[in-house]
């Protein structure tokens, strides 16, 4: 049927329907699920620091595969699963910081341990004073 050979009533358009049928305008309501209780953080950015930085043990990459794991539960609606895996994702995190704290801190600590020992102890060379680099480079050569 062709637009143009068709007869519409007085009171109506093509777009819009009858005028005679319309309502008066309502409000609308949109259910926005569970608003008193606050969705889980998914802590991605903190688990990209921890994958991208030192990553002992791939600590940060479980951090960092259970923070993807939690932000597709809280987009799924699945708040109760999105918790556990932010929860994870969480200590996860924490373990990964502290042993990405705890090597550097412990090199450095032995390291000075190392310098102290080697310079107290009877019988060696004095690393701090003038000829000490030289004597060191003596302990190496054949």
């Amino acid at each position: 049927m062709d637009n143009h050979s068709y007869n519409f009533p007085s009171d109506c358009t093509p777009l819009t329907n009858c005028k005679s049928a319309r309502k008066p305008a309502g409000s609308t309501v949109v259910n926005m699920g569970n608003t008193g209780k606050n969705a889980p953080r998914d802590y991605l950015v903190w688990s990209l620091c921890n994958t991208l930085y030192v990553n002992f043990c791939c600590l940060g990459f479980m951090a960092l595969v259970y923070s993807i794991k939690a932000r597709d539960q809280k987009t799924q609606g699945n708040l109760q699963l999105a918790q556990e895996c932010s929860d994870k994702a969480k200590w996860y995190n924490i373990l990964a910081a502290g042993w990405n704290l705890l090597i550097p801190l412990l090199a450095i600590v032995l390291l000075v341990l190392l310098l102290i020992h080697l310079g107290t102890s009877e019988g060696s060379f004095d690393f701090f004073g003038e000829d000490g680099f030289q004597n060191f480079m003596k302990l190496f050569s054949w």
